[in-house]
């Protein structure tokens, strides 16, 4: 705990929150694997993943990367962390909302959404702004 500042600690919504950027990063590694064709979750789950998508693959895989670092900033109670973390959630929140205007379905979705929903909402309730050192 010296990475913590005086007067901070880690409280219960922090862990919850923490834990659910690890879990986004573990989705987004799914989806990695589902653009590469590697998991075939398209047949099991519905959804449509027709071959090998490059760039939804490396897009995916720099945005689990994003949520991993994210998990450790939050853990070690990095004030940064608290900033990305609404930050990436909101623009997640946009971007899975906006591939269902494109040929993929709520349903592929909406796991993301609700992952990313839950994050925005734990990291903006006081006692988790208080942790951060935000008011």
């Amino acid at each position: 705990m010296a990475t913590q500042a005086i007067g901070r600690q880690r409280n219960a919504a922090v862990v919850i929150l923490t834990v659910l950027a690890v879990m986004a990063g573990v989705l987004e590694v799914v989806d990695v694997l589902r653009h590469l064709g590697i998991m075939p979750l398209g047949e099991v789950l519905s959804l449509q993943f027709y071959g090998v998508s490059w760039l939804g693959a490396i897009l995916s895989a720099i945005v689990a990367a994003i949520w991993f670092s994210v998990a450790r900033q939050l853990w070690n109670l990095d004030p940064q962390g608290w900033v990305f973390v609404v930050v990436i959630a909101i623009l997640n929140i946009i971007l899975l909302l906006a591939t269902v205007l494109g040929r993929t379905t709520f349903e592929a979705v909406s796991l993301g959404v609700v992952v990313n929903a839950m994050v925005l909402i734990l990291a903006l309730l006081p006692g988790t702004k208080a942790a951060f050192g935000r008011s």
